[in-house]
């Protein structure tokens, strides 16, 4: 539709200031041709849960950010997840060499929450993510068997964690109890009542990362006193979540706020806070 030949030489003028625009000439026209920006941008990956980014677990929840991830934002509403939303992609290339598409829960052009891929091989890797528009962006990885991290209320990977109180009374009855409350527009501990001799308090909390471990290398400890760990792992209903329900020992009555440190295959998890009466 140019009215050019099917065979026409050009001129092509490659102009450094602009460093991505070429002139292209001809007899019959001058045409401008903005080239792809091909630069690599980086990108950092934090636990979606603890905002850590020393390690990162198989089939744990992480996220990515920096700038032109995507070109708009889409929200995943399938299972499987899909592994293209808003027309990004992530693959993870492992220590072994073996790459794998990530399946994606969230895109926003500056933000990527994504599943680290199952089979992921322990090492360094390397995240490359393609945007929509070409755009690439990559980052790299540290991989173990177990990367715990707590989902906190404030969804900063600080402060009260993410769950509940199971109570079981010594009549039977059982009751799920809130873990937080709302203070000052933010998440605070709410006050733990022990109860009776013969009612057991366990916290239902919710991480990723640890699904991984060994039910004999996993270890809680609350306001320094030893917690019994009665599970972790995979929680089953939510891809990539994973659940710890511990009990909380009956020293630490009257104790107020304490410290919850746990650990998975010697790997701590972000530290949180409950408070005991």
């Amino acid at each position: 539709g140019t009215g050019l030949p099917r065979i026409a030489i050009f001129t092509v003028r490659y102009h450094a200031a602009t460093k991505n625009l070429v002139i292209a000439t001809h007899g019959r026209g001058i045409w401008r041709l903005a080239l792809a920006n091909t630069a690599v941008k980086a990108v950092a990956t934090v636990s979606a849960a603890s905002f850590s980014a020393t390690a990162f677990a198989g089939e744990s929840i992480a996220a990515a950010f920096g700038e032109s991830l995507g070109t708009g934002v889409e929200v995943a509403t399938t299972v499987p997840l899909p592994t293209r939303l808003a027309g990004s992609s992530i693959k993870v290339r492992d220590s072994a060499g073996t790459e794998r598409d990530a399946p994606l829960f969230f895109v926003a052009p500056q933000q990527i929450n994504y599943l680290i891929p199952a089979g992921t091989a322990n090492g360094a890797a390397t995240v490359t993510v393609t945007s929509g528009d070409g755009t690439i962006s990559q980052g790299t990885l540290n991989i173990t068997t177990t990367a715990p991290g707590w989902f906190t209320a404030n969804a900063n990977g600080q402060g009260v964690p993410a769950g509940v109180v199971f109570r079981a009374k010594a009549d039977g009855s059982q009751s799920l109890e809130l873990l937080s409350q709302t203070e000052g527009g933010r998440q605070v501990p709410r006050e733990i009542d022990l109860g009776p001799e013969g009612e057991q308090v366990i916290l239902v909390l919710f991480g990723t990362g640890f699904r991984g471990a060994a039910a004999n290398a996993v270890t809680c400890r609350i306001g320094g006193e030893m917690s019994e760990v009665l599970f972790a792992g995979a929680q089953g209903g939510l891809v990539g979540l994973d659940q710890a329900n511990l009990r909380v020992p009956r020293t630490l009555i009257g104790r107020g706020v304490v410290d919850l440190v746990f650990t998975a295959d010697g790997r701590v998890a972000n530290t949180v806070q409950i408070r005991v009466k």
